[in-house]
């Protein structure tokens, strides 16, 4: 039986964590993500991914059961890394982590590798690797200090701290946080904010994110100006670019065809 359901609705695809009790992650489990992620990439149809899982939590990580019965620490799981994203760097289409409930290891990575974070109350965020002789080096090393304040990470990291939903809105690692029920409804809602702009323009925008974190102002200047960004060139001499104004000056939607 699939570990990972596909949903599509209109232009977002929903993808599901379904493996009880706790949504781990095994190689195989990492496979079928990154198959649902590749297939958001290459479907011209879907704008935008959310992923999302079942019951009490987002996801409990790798699965230690696993581990134990041989499931090596640096198992390759994917070509886009533990469960298919954390190192999907090309994927070219945002993605809305809908976290669910807990959020745990490798379950707060994933969380972590996606675009924005949209948490349920109910959701709480940690890294126990430290606590288990292991680390979390599918992305909460170095991610986490990027979203939070460093001391703030670097207790999470050394301690297992457990961080709640409201302290997650508070810090601005998720961007809304809404009752347990509302959360599918509150990220397809921003999903299709995202899928109301013009495509060319939020692959420019992801790319210059990207590519200019960590950088002072005037090196992100330099880098952006350099034409050494193809999606950022190509938005600026797209069709979209003159549609957009075009459809503002009118009064009327802007009709986006992606060139």
């Amino acid at each position: 039986m699939s570990a990972v359901r596909c949903d599509r609705q209109g232009e977002v695809l929903v993808i599901t964590i379904d493996r009880p009790k706790a949504n781990a992650i095994d190689v195989a489990t990492s496979q079928e993500l990154y198959a649902a992620f590749k297939a958001l990439d290459a479907d011209p149809g879907l704008r935008v991914g959310i992923i999302t899982g079942t019951g009490r939590f987002f996801s409990a990580g790798w699965d230690l059961n696993a581990a134990n019965e041989g499931e090596a620490v640096d198992a390759v799981h994917s070509p886009g890394g533990f469960a298919g994203l954390t190192e999907y760097f090309d994927l070219s289409k945002p993605v809305i982590a809908a976290v669910n409930g807990l959020a745990v290891g490798g379950g707060f990575e994933l969380a972590l590798a996606a675009d924005l974070i949209v948490a349920s109350s109910a959701a709480q965020f940690w890294l126990p690797e430290a606590q288990l002789g292991i680390l979390p080096d599918s992305g909460g090393l170095l991610r986490l200090p990027k979203c939070l304040p460093q001391r703030l990470a670097a207790e999470m990291i050394l301690t297992g701290r457990r961080l709640s939903a409201a302290e997650a809105l508070q810090h601005g690692l998720a961007s809304r946080v809404c009752e347990p029920g509302a959360l599918l409804d509150t990220a397809l809602d921003l999903a299709a904010s995202i899928a109301a702009s013009a495509p060319l323009s939020i692959k420019a925008a992801r790319d210059i994110l990207r590519a200019t974190s960590g950088l002072e102002v005037s090196e992100g200047y330099r880098l952006m100006r350099s034409g050494a960004l193809p999606a950022y060139q190509a938005m600026l001499g797209s069709e979209d670019a003159l549609e957009g104004p075009a459809a503002f000056a009118e009064g009327r939607a802007a009709i986006w065809l992606g060139k």
